[in-house]
């Protein structure tokens, strides 16, 4: 199957976000307008932006896509630029999105520049994620809602933690397994896939070993960067499936969920596609890809779940949710309730 990506406006390297005006120009963007966190804000200092939301919390809760939908009307911004993690582009996406539904009738709403400064890669799709209430996780989708241009400066994340580095890192490793087996992957998202994984799994133990190391952190954010682009071009399967599920009934960051349930979830969907499964493991260096996630994981802690702070008790629940998500029902392999619940017993 084949499907021609949109047009991509990509910066890559250290020192890049001196470009971000030329990139919002390029992009055909006025008047744009900075969505970060307050420790986003602080690290990068003055942007040519006409205003700034500093609240972006993690799992994107609605009152804060409200929030700074409010902000961006009273700034008549033209377009976003979302500097953080996953969950500040998703707040981006959600914010365009409200606007857009606001005015359905208008054709402009504003584009979005993502700059990652983690490993989530979340800049090439309409999809996003939100937070509804306590620990219902639900989302959306807008094609508007995707970004035009990305800046992927390594120079802002060398003072990520070892957690969110690890953690971050493994959820771009979940994009390229999945882009291998996914329904509606391309050729192009399986190559993504094959440089992204190759490049995370050479460089995390690396980056791991020596945190601050520009070389090191340029080749991750370069796999993650690839994994962001299989991701475009094909989507989530089981392992992200039942990642969302905890992450959004518990409040943990989708990276560290990611870490523990990829393995069951290759394990699971090796029956159906060993090949895949076997690509991955090639990707990797390794023999075994499960395997080899596993201690790819260990280098940021991530094990099991019942040390991430997930009840046994509550297996089943998170099992009916999972079967509920959109990855689950684009899994290769069919998945039932009772297998997710034993999967998750087998990594709690």
């Amino acid at each position: 199957m084949s499907r021609t990506p949109p047009p991509r406006i990509v910066r890559f390297g250290a020192g890049s976000l001196v470009e971000l005006a030329d990139v919002c120009g390029e992009a055909g963007i006025t008047r744009p307008f900075l969505v970060c966190s307050r420790r986003g804000a602080a690290a990068v200092g003055s942007l040519p932006v006409v205003g700034t939301f500093d609240g972006v919390r993690p799992h994107v809760p609605v009152e804060t896509v409200r929030q700074a939908a409010t902000r961006v009307r009273a700034k008549n911004a033209g377009g976003l630029v979302g500097l953080g993690g996953g969950s500040a582009i998703d707040t981006c996406k959600a914010v365009v999105a409200e606007l857009a539904s606001e005015a359905p009738e208008e054709p402009v709403v504003p584009r979005i520049v993502a700059i990652p400064t983690t490993y989530a890669g979340a800049e090439w799709t309409p999809y996003f994620g939100m937070l509804l209430g306590p620990g219902r996780k639900g989302g959306g989708m807008d094609e508007r809602a995707c970004p035009v241009a990305a800046i992927y400066d390594p120079e802002l994340t060398v003072d990520l933690p070892p957690e969110a580095t690890v953690g971050t890192a493994m959820n771009a490793l979940a994009h390229c397994a999945e882009a291998y087996y996914h329904p509606g992957r391309t050729e192009d998202a399986e190559r993504n896939a094959d440089a992204g994984a190759t490049a995370i799994g050479r460089a995390l133990p690396e980056v791991v070993e020596r945190p601050h190391g520009l070389d090191g952190r340029t080749r991750l954010l370069d796999g993650a960067m690839r994994a962001a682009f299989a991701l475009a071009e094909s989507g989530l399967c089981l392992g992200h499936a039942m990642a969302q599920a905890l992450g959004g009934r518990y409040g943990l960051p989708q990276g560290s969920t990611n870490a523990v349930c990829l393995p069951a979830a290759l394990r699971f969907n090796a029956v159906a596609v060993a090949d895949a499964v076997a690509r991955l493991a090639n990707a990797l260096g390794a023999d075994d890809a499960p395997t080899r996630v596993q201690e790819l994981a260990r280098l940021g802690g991530f094990a099991r779940l019942r040390d991430l702070g997930v009840p046994e008790r509550d297996l089943d629940d998170v099992a009916e949710a999972v079967v509920d998500r959109p990855g689950a029902h684009a899994n290769p392999r069919r998945v039932t309730a009772g297998e997710v619940a034993e999967l998750l017993r087998s990594v709690w």
